[in-house]
């Protein structure tokens, strides 16, 4: 199969009256990436190793499949699997059909002057940038928690090296944070704040441990929570290996890992584990207190879709009504206070409006990953049922006044 070697894109003509502020742009990682800042006692720990011809990683003694390519170095094109998402793959293809050509690494992947070109082409202002790769540093280091902080924050400091936290005031990548050890995640949170973090990365999971994972709500992080509280940052819940897939092995996929793009079997497509981890995380901080003893902090669920947000309400309403002493208030006034939601774009917005407020909604293109949106702005026409008012707050002023630290 030949490979592309430059990405074409058609011309974007859409002209908006505001400022396009995009909540999930993402970066392709290098091989240096998470080994230039690793300390040489981790390496044989995480490192790029051949196996049949072929670039895997080797992470904490195993042969990782999560991504076929960890090296990027050719990728589906952005874009390339919209309709499977859209649910309108009325030929039955497979991801690999959709794909079609390969795509070589492009220079806007992983160079922010790149990039800001490619958002003027595209007309989009300004992006948050999140890694594509950094999935497997919990989902697949069991509780090894000195090798997670360890490459944590060699992702950050390589991605302080290469794009810093704030590039000219557009691109905005996260700082990640791992939870595992609460005092090594202040110790991260406290350099991330130094160098200009604007937001945070927390896997929407159970937070993994020595002993065991357990909730990100208790007490033994209020202290790192108490720090975002007063930073006035957000805290921003991405799509991760959450270790969820694991419901779908059990029912006899004979995986031992969570593949990121198998789609061979129907009945994962009919589970929703995404939905789940992301539903438990917020349950979490919610039932578990984190967003009342914090309620400075702002949450922003990102490439999670939406589905999900309708049955946890009901749970939120069931759990409230019965026990209502457990709750310093209604779960569903906090949520809809405190936490932002980044829908799919095959998602009925219409219908999620009815749970959580347009000023409560961020517009995310998931670029240059192959199941977002080639052209960014064609999510504008999901959104056609809004108003101009509402959506301008989607597309633009709601992820504007969280970067700008408004409440």
């Amino acid at each position: 199969m030949a490979v592309t070697a430059v990405l074409e894109r058609e011309p974007e003509t859409r002209i908006l009256p505001y400022a396009v502020y995009d909540g999930d742009g993402h970066l392709y990682e290098t091989m240096d990436t998470f080994r230039r800042h690793l300390p040489k006692q981790f390496h044989k720990d995480f490192q790029y190793v051949q196996v049949e011809g072929r670039t895997k990683l080797a992470i904490n003694g195993h042969i990782s499949e999560y991504i076929p390519n960890p090296t990027f170095e050719v990728v589906a094109a952005p874009g390339s699997h919209e309709i499977w998402y859209r649910g309108e793959n009325a030929e039955g293809k497979t991801l690999r059909e959709l794909t079609g050509d390969p795509l070589a690494y492009q220079p806007e992947f992983g160079n922010p002057e790149a990039r800001l070109k490619l958002l003027d082409e595209q007309g989009v202002h300004a992006q948050l940038i999140f890694p594509t790769l950094a999935s497997i540093i919990e989902g697949h280091m069991g509780n090894n928690v000195e090798l997670m902080a360890a490459l944590v924050h060699s992702l950050n400091a390589w991605v302080l090296d290469e794009w810093s936290f704030n590039y000219k005031d557009r691109l905005y990548p996260c700082a990640y944070i791992s939870l595992a050890d609460a005092e090594k995640a202040e110790q991260e949170l406290d350099w991330a704040l130094k160098h200009g973090a604007r937001h945070i990365l927390i896997r929407p999971a159970p937070v993994p441990g020595l002993f065991g994972p357990r909730s990100p709500g208790l007490r033994e992080f209020d202290r790192f929570w108490g720090k975002v509280n007063e930073s006035n940052i957000f805290v921003v819940l991405h799509v991760s290996d959450s270790g969820y897939d694991q419901i779908y092995r059990w029912w006899g996929s004979g995986a031992n890992e969570m593949v990121a793009f198998d789609r061979s079997d129907p009945l994962k497509a009919c589970m929703d584990t995404q939905g789940r981890s992301i539903a438990d995380t917020i349950a979490a901080l919610i039932a578990h207190g984190v967003m009342d003893r914090f309620p400075n902090i702002r949450w922003m669920s990102a490439e999670n879709g939406s589905i999900w947000v309708p049955h946890l309400m009901k749970m939120f309403k069931r759990a409230h009504g019965q026990m209502p002493q457990a709750f310093k208030r209604h779960p569903i006034d906090t949520f809809r206070e405190s936490v932002f939601v980044e829908p799919y774009y095959e998602e009925d917005l219409n219908e999620l409006r009815e749970f959580v407020p347009v000023e409560r909604l961020v517009f995310g293109s998931d670029w240059p990953h192959a199941e977002g949106l080639a052209m960014p702005l064609d999510f504008l026409h999901e959104v056609k049922d809004f108003t101009p008012a509402e959506q301008e707050m989607f597309m633009s002023s709601n992820l504007k006044g969280l970067l700008e630290g408004k409440r």
